[in-house]
C-alpha cells in the first residue's frame, strides 16, 4: 500500500471547540502518524502520514469536523511521505 503525507490548514469555527482532540482521536483509528495544531489566524493546522487510503478517509472527516464545530475551508497540500513522525499527537 502506497504511504503518502498531507499538510492540511482547516478554517473556520474550529478552535475551542475539540477539533484537535477529535482529530488525534480518528487519525489513530485510521494509522496515521503525524500532528495538529491550533495555527495562526484561528486556522487548525494538521499533517497526516500513512497509507493513500486512510489519508484520503481522514481528509474527507476534516472536511466536516466534529459536530460541534463548522468547517469553512480547506486547504491541501500533498507531500513526500518521510517516516517523520512516531503515532499522532497535539501540538501546541
Amino acid at each position: 500500500m502506497k504511504k503518502v503525507r498531507v499538510h492540511l490548514l482547516i478554517s473556520g469555527d474550529v478552535t475551542g471547540v475539540g477539533f484537535r482532540y477529535w482529530t488525534k482521536v480518528i487519525a489513530q483509528s485510521l494509522n496515521l502518524t503525524g500532528y495538529v495544531r491550533n495555527a495562526d489566524r484561528g486556522l487548525v493546522e494538521a499533517v497526516f502520514e500513512g497509507n493513500e487510503d486512510n489519508v484520503k478517509q481522514m481528509i474527507e472527516k476534516c472536511r466536516k469536523g466534529p459536530q460541534v464545530s463548522q468547517v469553512n475551508g480547506l486547504q491541501i497540500q500533498w507531500e513526500e511521505a518521510n517516516g517523520g513522525n512516531i503515532g499522532f499527537e497535539i501540538r501546541q
